[in-house]
């Protein structure tokens, strides 16, 4: 059960490896690719975007509602570190005076 389960060995047996001939007649070089041509019709087909007074006012409220909530959380955390801070240092204070007492009666 525990022994390990190994797949069988592979079978297949590798093509034979041929040597490739060395030549002494100079490296075929690619002839170079030609330089696109500027295409104006493309330049002229691309879609400008139009802001309309609409859109400028939904994308500023956007923003102001995405700062908002940013805000919001970020405050509400800071707000909970100080909660949590506050609620130590008065836990500490409970400590200490408990420790004093009992050092005291003895």
């Amino acid at each position: 059960m525990f022994t390990p389960k190994y797949p069988p060995p592979d079978t297949a047996t590798a093509p034979p490896m041929t040597p490739q001939p060395l030549s002494d007649t100079a490296p075929v070089v690619p002839a170079p690719v030609p330089a696109p041509v500027p295409q104006t019709r493309a330049a002229a087909s691309r879609t400008t975007v139009q802001l309309t007074p609409g859109t400028v006012v939904g994308v500023a409220a956007g923003g102001t509602a995405v700062v908002l909530v940013v805000g919001a959380v970020l405050v509400s955390m800071l707000l909970a570190v100080a909660v949590t801070a506050a609620s130590v240092a008065v836990c500490a204070v409970v400590l200490r005076t408990l420790l004093a007492q009992s050092g005291k009666e003895r």
